[in-house]
């Protein structure tokens, strides 16, 4: 007789090798058999939801391994939710206008690009979104992600520009919407006016100069102004001194300088002047209305008070071009000072700014104006510095302020920011810092301009009266255009004659005109995915308003999460969404930004061809996303020794299960005793990963199961088991009830791992006891419940005793080992005295490793 065949050695085809990389297209096919988004949203129908709003990639690329994790992340809470007894849908979606898919569009033309109309060009972009929209779609449901990807939402559909119109109608109705000519951000390089959230910050190196402007009246007087943009000098017309500083005038030469009081000593070591003079002080408020001649334009520069003037660098004179600046606008407003903006759209000087500048890019134009100053004996000083700024953050160059007709959102008109902070006080936010990241951007935030020059996009329907030359914007315009725009869709602004796309009957208020031509400014894009709350979230039947939560990226505090916000309170009076998750970005392995340029990313789909969708999905929820993450190869290989643990954890449990009748589990009060304590431990391991996952924390979740799995389970419980398992009758009490904790077992650990390894989860649910297999898939299983009546604190208490004693004799054991006193721990007779008599829950001080259950398991180096 072969001694083998007479024990119960697992058995099972359930495979040790995964071939992710095969299996799982497989498993796609058949999910995609069964409908398996809509089988499993039918099967949930009449249940509380829970909504997730999905905020749209852009569609112009691959996706990369940060819109991954994005997208997994995702699924982690919808599949979860599910579990939990939600219906929890999930409708993807793509932001298909913008400028990132126009650039790529226009850059694919070259030359051609000119000749193409508005139009042609608008019907390009199209297809180009169009394309990538399928790409990616393919792409997301390859990672496993479970989405209506038949019906996602697409910001070019006609029924949802329509809505986007319809909510800026309804700001247009309340008043917040309004035209000015106003300095905003401007790309030069995109052509097109930009809004705060467009806005990076990178370190650049700039001009510093203190220039002399002599006083009108009195002409050896001078006020020494300081900038760090020469070029914006064309358009100056002030200069602003603090009221409540002290201004000296200090004799240099022949001449009197006027600079601040405390600022002297570093002005003229700016200057290279050594010999020099104060013989007057006065107060900024003295000077205040008195004016001083341009060094090289035929104007006067009045002389300004302003209490943004300080003392921390330049020389207390403020150079002021309202054309050019926030600040120098509100200055120029209060005093009255044309807003002078010599400037084109290209960044080219007009012939407003002087002959010798016409044409001329603006940042050269700071070398032409430095030598107009050092001729004509204006430049007292110059120097260059690097400091911090603004680019675009599409095209990542430079841009500057220009002041334009631009449409805006009023932030403050009808308590907007006030009710908005309001809102963000009443959401969740996971994690904490991102209420304090929001609520800082949203106090401060200037009016929100919401116009673009540029043509693919939603257009903003506003006319302007031939007659009188009035500009129209009204929520009677907006809605008539809206209505077109469900049934035609946006284009045809640049299609049909004004008068086909206004209401019947429109005439100007201002002189009775019904002849208009149309503006062609388009919408900001944040305009179109914020607007997502109503065109989606509201107009689809499946989903609920306000949605349950939003998560994304740590740039959507000033990009979807702002707008979307913004525009929800707004028109509906409350917060679009419940609670927000903020995920950090994923960077390389040495912490540096990814980029192609590089050499350094990591293309999800490399990923899935290499390891399989589960490993990726499995390196997702063991990094702690709240912050920025690191990948690599080698980053993301790491993560196939923590599938392997689980997976060959998981086969072991399905091998040991074979034949078992679960109709023949043994309650828990007749239970072995160290069955009792596994059962405890897999009962709070239950309560810890739903605590974890309630709580977004799925990290936190990967190591309380992995922590289970590899030191409860595999290095204690398991290993003990394995006597009773081969050795005990087939149908003995002592095996039943191991098999009992293994059923058990199985099922929690592949409930809890079911969002996070989706395709593993499935093919183990498939070697289920056929009783215990209730749905057609694990994602309908219910996820598993805390009992409370599983718990027993003195035996847990025994154990962890018994684990500690274990450790010190597995030391000895090793030892012994090392000093070739014995081979193979059975080989072993352990005798251990005990000076506490209740460690073993017993009153002998001397167990004999030859009678003591325990010490048996500890002689084999399994208890």
């Amino acid at each position: 007789m072969d001694y083998k065949d007479t024990l119960n050695l697992p058995s099972t085809s359930f495979s040790m090798r995964a071939k992710l990389v095969s299996k799982e297209p497989e498993r796609l096919k058949k999910w995609e058999e069964m409908d398996l988004y809509n089988f499993i949203q039918k099967k949930m129908e009449g249940a509380d939801d829970f909504i997730l709003h999905d905020g749209p990639p852009y569609a112009n690329g691959d996706i990369h391994l940060g819109t991954a994790m994005n997208k997994i992340l995702k699924d982690f809470i919808v599949k979860y939710k599910t579990m939990r007894g939600y219906n929890s849908p999930y409708i993807p979606g793509w932001d298909t206008h913008g400028l990132p898919i126009e650039q790529k569009v226009m850059t694919n033309l070259g030359k051609k690009a000119k000749e193409k109309s508005k139009d042609e060009i608008r019907k390009l972009c199209r297809e180009y979104a169009s394309k990538f929209v399928k790409l990616q779609r393919e792409q997301f449901k390859r990672l496993g992600v479970r989405g209506d990807w038949e019906h996602p939402y697409l910001t070019y559909n006609t029924k949802y520009e329509a809505n986007v119109l319809r909510v800026l109608g309804g700001l247009v109705e309340k008043g917040n919407v309004y035209r000015n000519k106003k300095p905003i951000y401007w790309c030069t390089s995109c052509e097109t006016a930009l809004a705060e959230a467009e806005v990076e910050y990178q370190d650049d190196e700039s001009y510093s100069i203190y220039v002399k402007f002599q006083d009108k009246e009195d002409p050896s007087k001078y006020y020494i102004i300081w900038t760090t943009t020469p070029w914006t000098l064309p358009a100056n017309v002030a200069i602003a001194l603090h009221p409540a500083y002290e201004y000296a005038e200090v004799k240099v030469g022949e001449e009197k300088w006027i600079m601040a009081k405390d600022l002297v000593k570093n002005v003229m070591e700016k200057a290279g002047i050594e010999n020099y003079e104060v013989i007057e002080v006065k107060k900024g408020n003295e000077y205040e209305g008195k004016k001083a001649l341009h060094p090289f334009m035929d104007r006067d520069s009045l002389i300004v008070n302003a209490l943004y003037v300080d003392l921390e660098t330049g020389s207390g004179c403020v150079h002021t071009a309202p054309g050019h600046g926030a600040d120098d606008y509100i200055t120029g407003l209060k005093y009255g000072l044309p807003i002078l903006a010599p400037v084109d759209e290209q960044g080219n000087f007009t012939a407003e700014a002087g002959k010798d500048l016409e044409g001329l890019f603006v940042f050269k134009g700071n070398e032409v104006v430095n030598e107009k100053l050092k001729k004509s004996g204006h430049l007292v000083a110059f120097d260059t510095f690097k400091h911090s700024y603004p680019h675009c953050w599409r095209c990542h160059k430079p841009i500057i302020f220009r002041a334009t007709e631009q449409w805006f959102i009023s932030i403050d008109k009808n308590d907007l920011r006030k009710r908005t902070l309001e809102a963000i006080k009443s959401t969740k936010w996971f994690p904490k810092w991102g209420e304090t990241r929001i609520f800082s951007m949203i106090s401060d935030r200037p009016d929100w301009c919401i116009s673009r020059q540029r043509s693919w996009g939603i257009p903003i329907p506003a006319v302007k009266c031939k007659k009188c030359g009035k500009v129209h914007l009204t929520k009677e315009i907006v809605d008539f255009y809206a209505d077109k725009v469900e049934e035609f869709g946006a284009d045809i602004w640049f299609e049909w004659k004004p008068k086909e796309l206004l209401p019947p009957d429109f005439k100007c208020d201002e002189c009775g005109g019904n002849d208009f031509e149309l503006l062609e400014d388009i919408l900001d894009v944040w305009i179109d995915s914020g607007s997502s709350y109503k065109a989606v979230v509201q107009e689809n039947p499946a989903l609920r308003f306000p949605a349950d939560v939003y998560i994304e990226g740590s740039d959507q505090h000033r990009g979807w999460f702002n707008s979307s916000l913004t525009l929800s309170v707004g028109n509906e009076g409350i917060a679009p969404f419940k609670a927000v998750i903020t995920h950090g970005y994923v960077n390389d392995e040495k912490g540096h930004k990814m980029s192609k340029s590089m050499r350094n990313t990591v293309a999800p789909q490399k990923i899935n061809e290499r390891y399989g969708a589960d490993i990726l999905r499995l390196w997702v929820a063991s990094t702690n996303y709240q912050e920025d993450v690191r990948a690599s190869d080698s980053i993301i290989k790491q993560q196939t020794e923590n599938y392997k643990k689980i997976r060959n954890t998981l086969r072991y449990l399905i091998g040991n299960l074979e034949g078992f009748d679960a109709d023949k589990v043994v309650p828990f009060e007749d239970m072995m005793e160290l069955d009792k304590w596994a059962m405890i431990k897999i009962n709070e391991l239950v309560k810890a990963v739903t605590y974890r996952m309630e709580n977004y924390e799925f990290y936190r979740m990967f190591q309380t199961v992995m922590k289970f799995l590899i030191t409860d389970m595999s290095a204690f419980y398991l290993d003990i088991l394995k006597d009773r398992l081969y050795c005990e009758g087939k149908n003995s009490i002592e095996r039943r009830s191991a098999q009992t904790v293994l059923l058990k077992l199985l099922e929690v650990i592949t409930k809890i791992l079911t969002p996070i390894l989706t395709f593993t989860s499935e093919e183990v649910y498939e070697y289920f006891p056929e009783k215990m297999r209730k749905y057609e898939t694990v994602q309908l299983e219910k996820w598993p419940e805390y009992d409370e009546n599983i718990m027993d604190l003195e035996l847990l208490e025994k154990y962890e005793r018994i684990n500690k004693l274990r450790e010190d004799v597995l030391k000895a054991l090793e030892m012994a080992r090392n000093e070739k006193k014995i081979g193979n721990p059975l080989d072993a007779n352990v005798k251990i005295k005990i000076k506490d008599e209740k460690i073993m829950g017993r009153s002998e001080n001397i167990i004999d490793g030859k009678y003591s259950r325990y010490i048996h398991c500890i002689r084999s180096g399994t208890l």
